[in-house]
């Protein structure tokens, strides 16, 4: 039998830091785990070993299936010490330790566990298990898999074990990142007059963006909100510099239009500016009354120890690719500590796994029982972003 802490330590210790992910192996190693366990498995790979996998199993019942997710790859060490090897799955002080361990290899063992006890139980869902590729940088994987198979299309409720300490989330914003390059024209640095200022074009176009507020606002989501992260530009100081470039994150409402806000950027900036998008996941929200929310509400309420409300998680989620499939409800829930993400000396409550496996187990096994019978599937492909 599966133990969800074995199989936590097991995946921290292959390394699939991205850049560049290489999670191929790991792919390989839950795809053999789940097969033995009794799914059918194929694998995806978006790039040179970049891999997702999909394991599949037909429940008791004709119904639509439920989809357990996680992603393989984990952000980079870092150049901050950790106090013991970041790729060791040390057990210690009841937890497990390493990179991934929260965000969220541990949410995927425990997604594996749940998945291989279901598919013992005679009453059990259809259940799709998508292990994806690349979502620490834009969740390519995913987006892959929806774009290019329908192995989604069958999907009635997704649930998405990214850290959040077993409390249920119902959506987060979506993410625009793009690439401003501001031109200007060279001159000798003696004779400025005699160029344009990239970065004086940039520097003003930077105090009205300072000002803008975009449009849109949720009750739950929170406001769109726009950060310049990054600027680079200038060739020499006795050159007048013919071209700035800005790196900006917008976190975007899910009914926002993206080139809206391309366009309201732009207009900050006088002149022509070149933009490129270098990413764009749409937010995702579930509404609190539909059946997947108040089954996992209810589930989770004694992991929480309160009777859970609505929340949205500060971090997209592969959800916003795979609900594109045909926009099936999605709740995130994993066992994992927000908190430790992307932070040294990461680390998983060993508490928290088992719970997790629990409440995977009685989702799935009231999801056959009582909303797969009554599910209807949604729209099957929505426009992509």
């Amino acid at each position: 039998m599966l133990d969800v802490v074995e199989l936590t330590r097991a995946l921290v210790r292959f390394n699939t830091v991205n850049p560049p992910g290489n999670e191929q192996a790991c792919a390989a190693f839950v795809a053999a785990t789940l097969e033995a366990a009794g799914f059918d498995t194929a694998a995806y790979d978006s790039g040179a070993g970049r891999t997702t996998v999909v394991a599949r199993l037909d429940g008791a019942l004709v119904t639509p299936a439920l989809c357990f997710t996680g992603h393989l790859d984990t952000v980079p060490i870092g150049a901050e010490a950790w106090r013991r090897d970041p790729f060791a799955g040390e057990i210690d002080a009841g937890a497990v330790h390493g990179r991934g361990a929260s965000d969220m290899k541990g949410g995927v063992a425990a997604l594996v566990v749940a998945a291989a006890h279901l598919a013992r139980s005679p009453q059990r869902p259809s259940l799709v298990l998508a292990f994806t590729a690349g979502e620490e940088t834009g969740c390519e994987g995913a987006f892959h898999l929806v774009r290019t198979t329908d192995a989604l299309n069958d999907v009635g409720a997704i649930l998405v074990a990214e850290p959040t300490a077993n409390y249920p989330m119902v959506g987060h914003r979506g993410a625009l990142w793009l690439e401003l390059r501001v031109r200007g024209k060279s001159a000798h640095g003696s004779t400025p007059r005699e160029g344009v200022s990239a970065i004086y074009r940039a520097a003003n176009g930077l105090a009205r963006l300072e000002r803008l507020e975009l449009s849109g606002s949720d009750p739950l989501l929170g406001a769109s909100s726009l950060n310049v992260g990054t600027i680079s530009g200038g060739s020499s100081v006795n050159v007048v510099p013919d071209l700035v470039t800005l790196g900006i994150d917008v976190r975007t409402l899910p009914e926002q239009a993206s080139d809206d806000v391309r366009r309201r950027l732009a207009g900050a900036f006088e002149g022509d500016v070149e933009m490129e998008t270098m990413l764009e996941v749409p937010g995702v929200l579930t509404p609190t009354d539909d059946p997947w929310v108040q089954l996992a509400f209810e589930v989770a309420a004694p992991l929480v120890g309160e009777t859970p409300h609505a929340r949205a998680t500060a971090f997209f989620t592969d959800a916003s690719a795979l609900r594109q499939a045909n926009g099936a409800p999605t709740v995130i829930l994993g066992p994992g500590s927000p908190e430790m993400a992307h932070r040294p000396d990461e680390s998983c409550s060993i508490a928290r796994l088992e719970a997790a496996v629990e409440a995977y187990v009685e989702l799935g096994r009231r999801w056959a029982e009582e909303i797969a019978p009554h599910a209807r599937l949604g729209l099957r492909r929505s426009a992509a972003c």
